[in-house]
């Protein structure tokens, strides 16, 4: 009897301790998953327009880099935005903004970079350490470096694959699903028809439905992260996932876009009719935070898990001795 109570307590204290770690453990879990999620959608937002994105006004002239090459005649504070050189795809000069685009500068993309350097490496990248002219630590704190890297290395998704380069049309997505989605988060502010918030791209009046024609990634980039200035609803934040975000674009591309038919899909640039193929889909680490969300409970769960496999181990060896000493008596 004395044995099987000090079993029954050893097992008690266990699951106690285990249950006040937990509590613990689950706060801080959640706060880290959240500051993660903030990062990672004010790094793309940084991307998108960063001087915007810090309330600040840009540098004068052009960005150093920009005068290496000749054929993208757009000068000022936007060649100061990330997006400018390597494009709302991630591609750069091999994607959307590929020759022939009108907007072809020759810089590479960011994507392949990401998927192979750590946080920290493109930490070193944005504060010139690759190139001297690629400074930015001048203009974005390490705060504002760090989201933007976290971003680069945690969120790109490659639809290369899912885009006609052509039609700049969704392949193989589900319109109605886009249509449930769009009525149930975007709606309430861009309207029915896409119509109700009207805003200047590329030099002309547009809608939603206009930007969902004819710059694809550009759609996609801020339904997903958002647009420095703005308090729009999100996908990352909703937990779309890559094929949420594309349903929704395949369905705005439906919506009145103020083109007529035969400028629609090639009103972008002259993109060539040739396409390329590229490897690889979606990084699926993306707007679930899948990934970002394991390795964050990974990280918090470390100690929990190593502590309570040291107390299932005590509670073996109590058993055990407990054992041993009641066939010895």
């Amino acid at each position: 009897m004395k044995h099987r109570s000090l079993i029954i307590w050893g097992l008690s204290a266990g699951l106690a301790v285990l249950v006040v770690l937990a509590g613990f453990i689950r706060p801080v879990l959640a706060g880290r998953l959240a500051q993660e999620q903030g990062s990672i959608t004010r790094g793309a937002k940084l991307y998108d327009n960063w001087y915007a994105t810090l309330g600040v006004t840009p540098p004068s002239g052009n960005m150093p880099i920009w005068g290496r090459q000749t054929t993208n005649t757009r000068s000022g504070e936007e060649t100061w935005r990330c997006v400018s050189c390597h494009g709302w795809d991630y591609q750069g000069k091999d994607g959307a903004y590929r020759q022939g685009s009108g907007r072809y500068t020759g810089f590479p993309g960011v994507y392949a970079a990401a998927q192979s350097k750590s946080a920290e490496e493109l930490v070193a990248i944005l504060k010139g350490s690759a190139d001297p002219e690629h400074n930015f630590s001048a203009y974005l704190d390490d705060a504002s470096l760090n989201d933007l890297a976290v971003f680069l290395k945690s969120a790109l998704i490659d639809d290369t694959q899912y885009i006609d380069l052509q039609t700049l049309r969704v392949k193989g997505g589900n319109a109605g699903h886009g249509s449930q989605l769009y009525n149930d988060q975007c709606a309430r502010c861009h309207g029915a028809d896409g119509a109700k918030i009207a805003f200047r791209f590329e030099g002309r009046d547009a809608t939603l439905g206009t930007l969902a024609v004819v710059d694809p990634w550009r759609f996609l980039h801020k339904t997903r992260f958002g647009t420095p200035g703005t308090d729009m609803v999100v996908g990352f934040d909703l937990g779309w996932t890559p094929q949420d975000g594309r349903d929704v674009l395949l369905y705005a591309q439906s919506l009145p876009s103020g083109l007529v038919t035969e400028q629609q899909g090639g009103a972008l640039g002259e993109l060539p009719a040739e396409t390329q193929a590229r490897p690889g889909g979606p990084a699926t680490s993306f707007l679930t935070g899948i990934l970002t969300a394991l390795g964050a409970v990974a990280t918090g769960l470390g100690f929990a898990v190593v502590l309570g496999v040291f107390l299932v181990g005590v509670l073996f060896v109590i058993v055990w001795l407990v054992r041993g000493s009641g066939k010895k008596g």
